[in-house]
């Protein structure tokens, strides 16, 4: 059976598990270190042993939830990066588009993956700051294959894709749904500046 293409431009209600989504509300509301575990669980309709059932402790949760939120973000990049082909014009523009709309979407998710990354302990932040890098990465590989071929004009590739990248993520502390720019605006918009920082020559 083969599975179906990934909607990747298509946000519904986030579905996360119970445990994580009450996670999410407290972490973005308290920050980690000011949520107790009998927050959490109260939140998530629990009793402290029951979410103990679901994870050992408040840091597995923290782990678990920004996990969920990269991976989410990650597959949907692929999945823009699979439908735009191989030009790195098209290739750039599905990458970036993909990361606004994340973050016009899941203003919650990027929030709390952003602030609460210094709150992860050893191996459990180099597991979450992985997944960002391949984000990274992907981004990086399409500016690099275009100021290869002439697509884009900047010295600086390896700058340029950090720089869009930075141009993407701060959409999510500003953008209302209810605000003056629809979705389709604020591509388009950010579109244009994005080029401008690799310097597009098409």
């Amino acid at each position: 059976m083969v599975a179906e293409p990934l909607e990747w431009r298509k946000y519904d209600d986030a579905e996360l598990p119970r445990v994580l989504e009450a996670a999410l509300e407290a972490f973005a509301q308290h920050g980690y270190h000011g949520t107790s575990i009998r927050e959490l669980a109260a939140t998530a309709g629990l009793s402290v042993p029951g979410l103990y059932h679901h994870y050992p402790s408040k840091q597995d949760i923290l782990v678990a939830l920004l996990d969920e939120v990269m991976r989410d973000l990650v597959q949907r990049t692929a999945a823009a990066l699979e439908e735009a082909g191989p030009a790195p014009a098209a290739r750039f523009d599905a990458w970036v588009e993909c990361l606004l709309r994340f973050h016009m979407f899941r203003t919650k998710h990027a929030f709390v993956t952003s602030s609460e990354l210094r709150s992860l302990e050893g191996g459990n932040r180099d597991q979450i700051v992985a997944l960002r890098d391949q984000l990274q990465a992907m981004l990086d590989e399409v500016v690099e294959a275009g100021a290869a071929d002439g697509t884009f004009a900047t010295p600086y590739p390896k700058a340029a894709s950090r720089g869009v990248t930075v141009l993407c993520i701060g959409v999510s502390s500003w953008y209302r749904p209810d605000g003056p720019l629809s979705p389709e605006d604020l591509v388009h918009r950010h579109l244009v500046l994005a080029r401008g920082v690799v310097n597009a020559t098409e």
